[in-house]
């Protein structure tokens, strides 16, 4: 399969591509979910242009077809809850209403780059909502399950390594253990 300049691989043949608890969390989902083997797909990239305007620039894909996921924790009752907001890269995640509503948060704050990459376990710049702690809700915004003709109706997304990214379809991904999709979570 090929999207962009990229040729994609099934990610279940390339865990090798795949941070630890990413791999970990294909290899589970594989198991529940048939489509996961041929839907779920990875591509090698060079980690200097794993930023998604670099990306869509370097290898001609649509920005419309890229997924940003961020990590966004905030505090109720000495409690701290997170939670992984991935919306499409041409919008951007509402942090500061339908995040911190859906969390029960008084204030929601973007997660440090330090702290993200250690409770994920997966590098900055490639965390994907695919094998994040068990405790960290995943919301996903409804545009991007949404079909996507310019895309070929598949989201792009970290891999939890800057040298790769992930690619399925908005269904597929609607359909990750634990995923909320969300109606405006994202801003235009």
């Amino acid at each position: 399969m090929s999207l962009g300049t990229l040729t994609w691989s099934p990610a279940v043949d390339h865990l090798d591509l795949l941070a630890a608890p990413t791999a970990a969390a294909v290899t589970a989902w594989a198991a529940t979910d048939p489509e996961v083997a041929t839907g779920l797909v990875v591509t090698a990239i060079d980690p200097e242009l794993a930023d998604t305007a670099a990306l869509t620039e370097a290898y001609d894909l649509p920005l419309s077809g890229s997924g940003n996921c961020v990590l966004v924790a905030g505090r109720r009752e000495g409690q701290e809850r997170i939670a992984a907001a991935v919306v499409r890269a041409t919008t951007r995640a509402d942090v500061n209403n339908a995040v911190k509503r859906l969390l029960d948060v008084r204030k929601a704050s973007f997660l440090p780059m330090e702290r993200a990459v250690a409770g994920s376990g997966m590098e900055y710049g490639g965390i994907t909502p695919v094998g994040l702690p068990a405790d960290y809700r995943v919301l996903i915004d409804s545009r991007v399950v949404a079909p996507n003709p310019e895309a070929e109706d598949l989201v792009i997304i970290g891999s939890g390594l800057r040298r790769s990214k992930l690619a399925l379809p908005g269904a597929l991904l609607a359909r990750l253990p634990g995923a909320e999709v969300i109606e405006g979570l994202a801003l235009s």
